[in-house]
């Protein structure tokens, strides 16, 4: 366990919800938060730098990190391809005395609560059906057909979790998804 007094903000829903761009705003509403780069072992997509979109590791390596305890949450979201949480980028956002807001997936969302249940807010965002969310990752253009039904799968599957989150946004529309989201995070923070 890690020790720190700032909060954390973990945002989650399935992939094409628009969590990444609820959590930019976010970002650009309330100063003192900061993005907790997630670690992956998936291949670097063409407009994505390590560091800052995440820390890309091979598959052993991170398996290796999670054999010496360096993950505060970790998942294997899809077969050999896995996400997670370092604790050192937690306790680095943390000594520069900043809330930490997080955009991983739901079971990690869940697991992180666990470790921090009184320092946390878990947001749900839900799309406004799976058939409007499976538009999006086709407009998206990003992945083959077999990783498309790959993800409408997962979304699936995730949407079911969704009760056990301490709040829902629901993203019909993107505007409303933020004002929601705001009023969440700024009575969470108390602060902006």
């Amino acid at each position: 366990m890690i020790a720190g007094s700032g909060r954390l903000v973990i945002v989650a829903g399935p992939s094409g919800t628009g969590k990444t761009t609820i959590v930019r705003h976010l970002l650009g509403v309330f100063p003192r938060l900061a993005f907790s780069i997630s670690a992956c072992s998936r291949p670097r997509r063409p407009n994505e730098r390590d560091g800052e979109d995440y820390y890309f590791l091979t598959a052993d390596k991170f398996r290796e990190k999670i054999a010496a305890g360096d993950f505060l949450e970790w998942e294997e979201v899809y077969p050999g391809s896995f996400y997670g949480t370092l604790r050192s980028e937690v306790e680095r956002l943390w000594n520069a005395d900043r809330h930490v807001i997080f955009d991983i997936d739901v079971k990690g969302a869940l697991n992180l609560k666990k470790h921090f249940p009184k320092q946390s807010l878990t947001v749900f965002i839900q799309p406004p059906s799976v058939e409007a969310l499976e538009q999006r990752l086709r407009a998206r253009n990003t992945e083959t057909p077999g990783i498309l039904e790959q993800r409408v799968n997962k979304a699936k599957d995730e949407l079911t979790y969704a009760p056990k989150f301490d709040c829902i946004v629901q993203n019909v529309d993107l505007q409303n998804a933020f004002s929601a989201a705001e009023k969440l995070v700024g009575d969470f923070l108390g602060d902006k």
